[in-house]
């Protein structure tokens, strides 16, 4: 097989920045028939000493301070924009308008008007673009939807999902940008509810109208006195407001008719990323839990009442699950979702063709959050039509 590399830069070298590097590192471990592979051509970070150390453990080639120079390089093909949420739209704007394809975090962008721009200059420069809804890759998820498309549940009639998490639930969490309306947009919203509602809509379809309630429950933070990485702690700076989210809890109507119920919250004592999901159908139902992955709850039959719950450990014939485990039940973890994605993101690439989230699915899921803003201001149901 005659294998073509791409280059490959990542901009912005938190935590994520290191996800994507190592999912483009493990590709062909897991997809060997994928005929290109990345070459890691340059980080940008301009936290000082961040890039080089990267560069040094990953085996960068080059390193850049600023980001605008890798728009510029011609060794790069392909762009990982693993930076803060208020930086998506300009760089995602600029690094397809210099012929660069992106694979950008959620939620590309603070608002919807910032998702778009990004669409549109990927549509318009005839780039390639997804975007990091990773909890679609799990193969209990896919296989979740294949149940609901085949009509194993019947019509379905509700759904709830839910993703709380106690990243923020610490007094001493440092004000960083994530707690800035300018910089880090809806809060909660953008960093939780966009996987909520990218889930909805990949197991359901569109998403016509919803009503939200919103709010913060730890009004002030202390301002870090350096660089920060993740959640750090911070104390004894200065006391600031938090400007966005906390918690928020949806209603959704569905264009199918469907009914839905979306929560998430950051500030959850007890809670480490439990996410997931409940779908219910005239005929069975089918339960998801993140933190056990590989694992789909499945009622289904003509029993109707008091009908059982079978758990169905997923194996080689759901999802990508054959690239990673030889049998069902062995586990996967979240890395491996990144490695999917990459995966999409690259064969993308190579065949001009989106495979994965595209930035209109981006679009539609920040439409939805800022339709939810508003409607948690207004106090009233909104139309996403």
């Amino acid at each position: 097989m005659d294998v073509r590399t791409v280059g490959v830069a990542v901009v912005g070298f938190g935590w994520m920045g290191r996800v994507h590097t190592q999912a483009y590192q493990r590709i062909p471990h897991h997809f060997p028939e994928l005929p290109v592979r990345a070459e890691l051509v340059t980080v940008a970070e301009d936290v000082p000493g961040r890039a080089e150390e990267a560069a040094a453990r990953f085996g960068f080639a080059s390193t850049a301070r600023d980001w605008r120079d890798v728009a510029a390089d011609p060794r790069v093909h392909a762009v990982s924009i693993t930076a803060p949420n208020f930086l998506h739209r300009e760089i995602g704007v600029a690094m397809a308008e210099a012929g660069k394809h992106i694979w950008i975090e959620k939620p590309v962008g603070l608002t919807s008007e910032d998702a778009r721009a990004v669409a549109d200059a990927v549509a318009k420069a005839g780039v390639r673009g997804t975007v990091g809804f990773n909890y679609r890759n799990a193969p209990a998820v896919a296989y979740a939807r294949e149940l609901i498309a085949s009509g194993e549940l019947g019509a379905v009639t509700h759904v709830r999902i839910r993703l709380f998490s106690d990243y923020a639930a610490h007094p001493d969490s440092a004000l960083t940008w994530r707690y800035e309306r300018a910089r880090g947009g809806g809060g909660v919203l953008g960093d939780l509810a966009s996987h909520g509602v990218d889930l909805a809509r990949f197991l359901l379809g569109d998403i016509a109208s919803l009503a939200a309630d919103t709010a913060v429950f730890i009004p002030e933070r202390a301002r870090p006195t350096g660089a920060t990485a993740g959640h750090t702690l911070a104390t004894g700076g200065e006391l600031g407001p938090v400007e966005n989210e906390d918690y928020v809890n949806c209603l959704l109507r569905f264009a199918s008719g469907a009914r839905g119920v979306l929560e998430a919250s950051r500030v959850s004592v007890g809670e480490q990323n439990n996410y997931g999901f409940e779908v219910h159908g005239t005929k069975g139902a089918v339960f998801w839990d993140y933190r056990r992955m590989g694992e789909l709850g499945v009622s289904r039959g003509t029993s109707y009442q008091d009908q059982p719950v079978s758990t169905v450990f997923v194996g080689p014939g759901h999802g990508a699950y054959g690239a990673f485990q030889p049998g069902a039940a062995n586990a996967m973890g979240y890395d491996d979702l990144k490695v999917i994605e990459a995966h999409n993101f690259l064969r993308s690439v190579a065949e001009g063709t989106s495979y994965g989230p595209s930035l209109d699915d981006a679009v539609h899921s920040a439409t939805a959050l800022d339709a939810m803003s508003r409607s948690a201001e207004q106090g009233t149901w909104v139309s996403l039509g």
